[in-house]
């Protein structure tokens, strides 16, 4: 991580022109903060944005009072930061013109460039990941010692990983488990991102967790903008963005909403700085080949191209772990072409009959249900050699899960016998 460069775009704003934003952007958000409110503090005013009232909300304020759009009404203490405004009719107007540009409410944006500047001083890439590290992400799962190898070398790369093989095996448990190593590192970005007068809300808290620092600060915060850093900016552990059947081409562009009037980041530009799962690849409602091609470009330049809806094209970092997620044969959804391009391929197979028991044993623990070796022995014997079905490591979580709804049921102790087994067995496997 490049610290200097962080510790440089975190400093906090002392003028207008430090936030790298016009003053007519300000004085607009400003304007719609205090309209949305009705009548709110100058320091409100000023955590809204997070933005500090000296230097900065202070002259925005005096600006919009100079305008005659907005009102001192009172007062809650001494000097300007106690002073509550309302919106003038004047104001009033000025606030529905615009409304009609971006109706987005909320923390002051940063600039581009100082988006582009923070999220490449935090390449995913420059990860310091060992050996006991990536052992310990995946404590409790049964994982052989090749694929510790494979994983760590793959999280190291920081660029593209195709996990394949059948069903049920885990490679969604593998992939979260790649991130939970990534996580450990947080990183920062903004809320939302300035691009000419446009406005890009990045911060999502379904895709983004706060850093526990963080988190700490904001439950305790009172006045926000007094800190010493610039608090358009928020610290997350690094993300991970899980997409499945609904990922379209249209979702990996700018989302413009018609209604607000501003953008919303697309999955790759949330994922930045963690890990980007399209899990089921090739379940999704377009050709794998057309997402593929969209990536093409952006997996070897680690530069991505997003359309603003005037036509002008943004560049931002493509700078996250892609990592694809298929129970089908890579060759069937892209060309060899392609697959050279993504750095590392993972086979996740079904397990051997130790690994089987190993993970058989460790689901009976963690369900509470009492092993035993006949009922271990009966289940293979009878259920998987003699029907000639392939052994996975999800079916001892689930046939598990069914003893426990029969044992519940019946009123009896659960107890891996062969007769349980056999009830469990003939309730999970379907006869088809």
């Amino acid at each position: 991580m490049d610290e200097k460069t962080r510790s440089r775009l975190l400093q906090r704003p002392l003028t207008v022109a430090d936030t790298g934003l016009t003053m007519g952007l300000l004085c607009e958000l400003a304007l719609k903060t205090i309209h949305n409110a009705s009548e709110i503090g100058a320091i409100d005013i000023s955590n809204e944005l997070r933005l500090p009232f000296a230097g900065v909300i202070g002259p925005v304020l005096e600006q919009l009072d100079r305008e005659e759009l907005v009102n001192v009404v009172g007062a809650r203490g001494f000097g300007e930061q106690a002073y509550r405004y309302t919106t003038t009719r004047k104001g009033m107007e000025r606030v529905h013109l615009a409304m009609e540009r971006s109706q987005y409410i909320g923390p002051a944006p940063v600039p581009l460039d100082h988006y582009n500047a923070m999220i490449r001083a935090q390449a995913v890439r420059e990860i310091q990941i060992d050996e006991s590290a990536v052992r310990s992400a995946f404590d409790g799962l049964v994982v052989s010692p090749s694929m510790f190898d494979r994983v760590g070398a793959a999280l190291v790369s920081g660029q593209s990983v195709f996990l394949y093989g059948p069903p049920g095996n885990g490679k969604t448990t593998i992939a979260i488990r790649m991130a939970r190593l990534l996580a450990r590192d947080p990183i920062t970005i903004p809320y939302a991102v300035s691009v000419d007068s446009h406005i890009i809300k990045v911060y999502d808290s379904h895709n983004h967790k706060l850093a526990a620092q963080e988190a700490e600060a904001s439950a305790k915060r009172g006045v926000g903008s007094q800190g010493a850093i610039d608090e358009r900016w928020v610290e997350i552990e690094r993300p991970i963005v899980m997409v499945g059947g609904e990922l379209t081409l249209a979702s990996l562009d700018l989302i413009w909403d018609p209604v607000a009037k501003y953008y919303e980041a697309p999955f790759q530009m949330k994922a930045n700085g963690g890990l980007f799962l399209i899990d089921d690849f090739g379940r999704q409602q377009m050709d794998p080949q057309e997402l593929l091609n969209r990536w093409i470009l952006p997996l070897e330049t680690r530069v991505d191209f997003l359309s603003l809806h005037t036509g002008k094209k943004v560049e931002i970092p493509f700078e996250q772990l892609v990592v694809f997620s298929t129970n089908l044969n890579p060759l069937d959804l892209v060309d060899e072409a392609f697959l050279r391009r993504i750095r590392h391929k993972i086979k996740v197979g079904n397990p051997t009959l130790e690994e089987f028991h190993q993970v058989y044993q460790m689901m009976c623990t963690a369900r509470g249900v009492e092993y035993t070796r006949d009922g271990f022995i009966h289940l293979i014997q009878e259920w998987y050699r003699k029907p000639g079905r392939e052994l996975k490591n999800s079916h001892p979580r689930d046939l598990l899960d069914q003893l426990l709804d029969i044992a519940r049921y019946k009123h009896l102790s659960p107890v891996a016998t062969p007769e349980m087994i056999d009830r469990a067995c003939t309730a999970y496997f379907a006869d088809l």
